[in-house]
């Protein structure tokens, strides 16, 4: 979310930097020629960091998704882990059950 904002701070001061430019050279005293020049510099700049920040964004989203990927890829495999030792612990006490209720099933056939 931090980086978000960060993002967002750095769309709008992009945005302002493009408008504040182009203002200044509309109000500077150049010939028309040099004065699209200058604008179409200045776009291109903007233009060069505007896609320098979004191939950053983008990279670290990248990061984002695959750390996501690896945490929840732990998680199902601790889950897959649990679910076994559970099934193995309720599979022992089944047994055990059987085992003491043919114990006592003897005892009684024993004794009756």
């Amino acid at each position: 979310m931090a980086e978000n904002n960060g993002a967002s701070r750095l769309t709008y001061f992009l945005i302002g930097f493009g408008l504040g430019a182009v203002v200044a050279l509309l109000f500077a005293p150049k010939s028309g020629r040099e004065l699209r020049e200058d604008i179409a510099e200045k776009t291109r700049r903007g233009l060069e960091k505007a896609s320098e920040a979004y191939e950053t964004a983008r990279e670290r989203a990248k990061e984002l998704v695959e750390t996501g990927r690896e945490k929840a890829a732990a998680l199902a495999e601790e889950a897959k882990e649990r679910v076994v030792e559970t099934r193995e612990r309720l599979s022992a006490a089944i047994e055990a059950g059987r085992q003491a209720y043919r114990e006592e099933k003897r005892k009684a056939e024993a004794e009756g």
